[in-house]
């Protein structure tokens, strides 16, 4: 595992947070970096804090990943917001109190949270661990820019400290440092789970399409997981990373060639771009009965040629993030094979700094907020 710090650590400072230090389980304010309003540059502020309920933990935010998702909140490209907007749903720390009646979690514990806290929990989905896709009543209560249960607003990760109810959050093992652990909550499962769906493993060929903050965690889970595994990208500029992470190829897209030398040769076709592609000259790189799985959110609906799926017998899918089973199932699998994020750690102070080299590409391959710094 990688960790490139592009803030000078010993120039950290931690800075007192204004929860109420009495009474840990008492309701309070804590420090966040917050949008105020749509588009609004994120500054330090405080948000309340809701009281520990008796099923609830309270953690101290060590690390937070900044997902390019938190930047179209931002900007309500989705939709609109709620404000002031606290993003972040990559988050590690660590457990500091507990409610009344927690039993899976103590002080001290490694924790992780990703995309949701609450869901119905009665659904057939929920009941299977398939909590991402929610279907009761209320549906997914995200970590962020959200409603609870209890009608308040959700506040995410780029906070000192955070109150989740005790089943949604995960383990982080041991062997996983946090800062690069805390990607993993939202890139790494996105990948993990379909790669696992879909099989990817000894015998199989499988291409990832992009390698950025989603791409390069495709990468290494598809590499640990036995699979032979080439990354198809706009240029050869990442090659050399790539190879390094474990693609035993690297092809450009933009050379017409890749489709014609690549064509059949895949099972499995990962693609984790939010770009417009021309999504049948990629069903051609798939072997009969191989699958295409859409991870990326264009902005215009996409179209395929029929022929691109009955020749073949192709599929084309989508999936999203994954359930909690499956998430701690990763981040096992992660702490076994030695698996983090590539991260660039920064301070909360360079937030805005680094939204602006995500739009322009410009990470290798994900930031991550040093809490202590808020």
């Amino acid at each position: 595992m990688t960790n490139t710090t592009l803030t000078d650590i010993a120039d950290i400072t931690d800075t007192t947070d204004t929860t109420d230090t009495a009474d840990s389980t008492a309701a309070g304010r804590i420090a966040v970096y917050a949008a105020a309003t749509p588009g609004a540059p994120l500054e330090r502020t405080t948000v309340p804090r809701r009281a520990l309920g008796p099923h609830d933990v309270l953690i101290d935010v060590k690390y937070a990943g900044i997902c390019h998702s938190d930047i179209h909140q931002v900007g309500e490209d989705w939709g609109p917001g709620i404000f002031p907007m606290v993003p972040g749903h990559e988050i590690a720390g660590v457990v500091a109190a507990v409610g009344s009646e927690v039993s899976r979690w103590s002080a001290g514990d490694r924790v992780g949270v990703g995309c949701f806290v609450d869901t119905c929990r009665t659904c057939d989905n929920c009941r299977a661990g398939l909590q991402q896709y929610c279907t009761g009543e209320g549906g997914v209560v995200f970590t962020y820019n959200s409603v609870g249960r209890d009608g308040t607003p959700t506040y995410g990760g780029y906070a000192r400290q955070l109150v989740v109810d005790e089943g949604y959050a995960l383990r982080i093992p041991d062997a996983l440092p946090l800062d690069v652990a805390a990607p993993l909550l939202c890139a790494g499962i996105t990948l993990y789970s379909p790669l696992t769906h879909w099989g990817a493993g000894p015998g199989r060929k499988v291409a990832v399409v992009g390698l950025g903050g989603l791409g390069h965690l495709g990468v290494k889970i598809a590499r640990a997981k036995g699979a032979e595994v080439t990354v198809l990208s706009q240029s050869l500029s990442k090659r050399e990373d790539g190879l390094r992470l474990g693609a035993h190829d690297y092809r450009a897209t933009s050379d017409p060639a890749t489709f014609t030398e690549l064509a059949g040769r895949f099972d499995l076709v990962v693609n984790t771009v939010s770009a417009d592609l021309d999504l049948s000259a990629y069903l051609g790189l798939l072997r009969t009965d191989g699958t295409m799985v859409q991870l990326g959110a264009p902005e215009k609906p996409v179209t395929v040629g029929a022929h691109s799926l009955l020749n073949g017998r192709k599929s084309i899918a989508g999936s999203m993030i994954g359930g909690l089973p499956e998430t701690q199932e990763m981040l096992d699998f992660c702490a076994e094979h030695g698996i983090g994020a590539e991260i660039e750690l920064i301070s909360a102070d360079r937030i805005n700094e680094a939204y602006a080299r995500v739009l322009k590409s410009d990470v290798r391959y994900r930031f991550v907020i040093d809490a202590a710094t808020i």
